[in-house]
């Protein structure tokens, strides 16, 4: 059984621990309340960036001794970037506890941006954007995120652009950290079979001297924008279309209604209703799927597919014919609850991944200022009732208030 417990240093820094006796791996996390969306419109791009720049020196390591100080014990150093958070993260053998939170300390707090390292790293993530812009199931997602936010840093490409990439000196990579890398804006999580009391002990050595801070400065809210449908010519062999729009945030009462909703319509199971119905059925299109994530004050929702261009029209059509049976008839109790079962089942497997579920724990202490309990999250899908969910779905897939996004095969292509 793991336990967990939340404690806060005098400096204000959250560290959560959690005890996991079973194993003899450690993990351990910084998360900071810093992403695309603190970026200005200059800046697009820059969260990211600094995540890669954290890497490339400190005050007493090179890039060269980041990279290996964990390496060379078997243990791996990672970190990622979102719209709302950046992370580090480590996995070490519990021994080396303290060589993990020591280096991701060092890497946070006293990296130094070596401006040669920065020259080097913009052509390193300006390869990674044209790459990433040669992926179209990829690059659509993006696009229509821009579409969606348009105007807002939400809607920023979380990589950023050529231009802006190639924009960025030392000064406003200082700036940001100095601005968002502080005590108030992060939580430190940490899983272990190590007591609480020793692995206080190491936190405290390690942590006690972060820049205290009053929380997150406050967000920019995304305004409410009209539907927009744009189509773009490329030289691809498929059509790709991406549809949807603006959704509930994290603190929303139905937000537990929409994540059900997105699960049975298009996530993950191959019995989602776009899989059983339209590729399992038809054979129209290998991949056709929904999705749907959260921000602190909003949310994005999107159905995707790609498509020969013959089978397009197609697609589209029993695509429109499943979604008005979704928002025109409510949904049996027995199908409910299957449903409702699915996705609970879903996320107990997930659990399996010690990682993930600490790096999840630590998002929830971030943004909601407390851990939301495994069962706490099964009793909000489990209480969504046939009504919620069909008010839900006529609200979100409402034609009227999605937009969408095409991709069609330019005649350059070869696709008549």
């Amino acid at each position: 059984m793991k336990q967990w417990k939340i404690h806060r240093l005098p400096c204000g820094l959250q560290v959560l621990i959690v005890q996991s006796l079973e194993s003899q791996v450690s993990h351990c996390g910084l998360l900071i309340g810093a992403g695309t969306r603190e970026e200005k419109e200059e800046e697009a791009g820059l969260a990211h960036f600094i995540e890669h720049c954290l890497f490339k020196g400190t005050r007493k390591r090179r890039a060269y001794h980041i990279l290996n100080r964990l390496e060379t014990v078997g243990g791996e150093l990672n970190a990622y970037t979102t719209k709302e958070e950046t992370c580090l993260h480590a996995s070490v053998m519990d021994e080396h506890l303290e060589r993990a939170l020591e280096l991701i300390s060092d890497i946070a707090f006293h990296s130094v941006f070596p401006v040669r390292e920065i020259d080097k790293e913009k052509d390193v993530i300006i390869d990674e954007i044209n790459s990433y812009q040669d992926t179209p199931y990829e690059q659509i997602f993006d696009d229509f995120e821009g579409l969606v936010f348009a105007g807002h840093p939400l809607g920023h490409p979380i990589l950023g652009t050529n231009q802006s990439v190639r924009s960025f000196r030392q000064r406003q990579l200082k700036e940001f950290t100095a601005k968002h890398y502080h005590a108030g804006n992060m939580v430190l999580a940490i899983s272990t079979s190590q007591s609480e009391d020793k692995v206080l002990r190491v936190v405290e050595r390690h942590f006690s001297a972060v820049r205290s801070g009053a929380g997150r400065p406050p967000r920019h809210k995304a305004r409410k924008s009209r539907p927009v449908s744009k189509e773009d010519s490329r030289a691809l062999s498929q059509v790709h279309f991406i549809s949807g729009r603006a959704a509930y945030g994290l603190h929303h009462p139905d937000r537990y209604a929409l994540v059900l909703l997105n699960n049975l319509l298009g996530g993950p199971g191959m019995n989602s209703i776009l899989n059983l119905r339209i590729r399992e059925r038809y054979g129209y299109t290998y991949t056709i799927e929904s999705g749907y994530h959260t921000f602190t004050d909003n949310g994005i929702f999107h159905i995707y597919f790609a498509t020969d261009e013959r089978n397009y029209k197609r697609v589209l059509a029993l695509l429109g014919k499943e979604l008005d049976i979704l928002t025109g008839k409510p949904l049996t109790e027995r199908q409910l609850n299957q449903y409702k079962e699915q996705l609970v089942g879903q996320i107990r497997l997930a659990q399996e991944s010690r990682l993930s579920v600490l790096l999840s724990m630590a998002k929830s202490l971030l943004n909601l200022g407390r851990v939301l309990t495994q069962d706490e999250v099964f009793n909000r899908i489990r209480s969504v009732n046939s009504s919620q969910l069909s008010s839900v779905a006529r609200d979100i897939l409402d034609p009227a208030g999605r937009s969408e996004l095409i991709y069609r095969p330019a005649v350059s292509a070869g696709v008549s």
